[in-house]
């Protein structure tokens, strides 16, 4: 079947797959793909709900994760896979009301773990994505 390969990525540390950096859905999707388990579906899901939230959002995977934003060059959202859960990341979390529930080492940062048997609120996650793709992004 010529060069192609049915490999899978790698996993890295707590199940994170290892996808080499890139621009647009593409990488973005074989992220999702990769990430095992539960795990996957649920990024299915928050890519569908960024999607619905910021229509034109921009992707790209950096770091062995997704990101999303909603100018060139910025970036208001990311996730990435741990053992246990998913940990979504609101770049710009300080300023979003109601604050997303997990603190960070850095004041504008705020977190949301998800873990298999936690219920997403989905719709303060939308409004949270709304908020956040409104505020300026990132760059990184």
């Amino acid at each position: 079947m010529g060069s192609e390969t049915s490999e899978k990525p790698k996993l890295l540390s707590g199940g994170n797959p290892q996808i080499p950096k890139g621009y647009g859905d593409g990488p973005v999707q074989a992220y999702i793909a990769a990430m095992p388990a539960w795990k996957s579906g649920l990024g299915r899901r928050l890519d569908e709900l960024v999607e619905r939230a910021v229509p034109g959002v921009r992707k790209a995977v950096k770091w062995n994760s997704p990101f999303y934003g909603a100018e060139e060059g910025t970036w208001f959202l990311s996730f990435h896979c741990f053992t246990r859960y998913v940990k979504v990341t609101f770049l710009n979390g300080a300023s979003l009301e109601p604050l997303p529930p997990g603190g960070s080492k850095h004041p504008n940062v705020r977190y949301l773990d998800i873990h298999e048997d936690d219920e997403l609120d989905e719709a303060q996650f939308v409004d949270w994505l709304k908020q956040a793709s409104r505020l300026p992004g990132e760059r990184m």
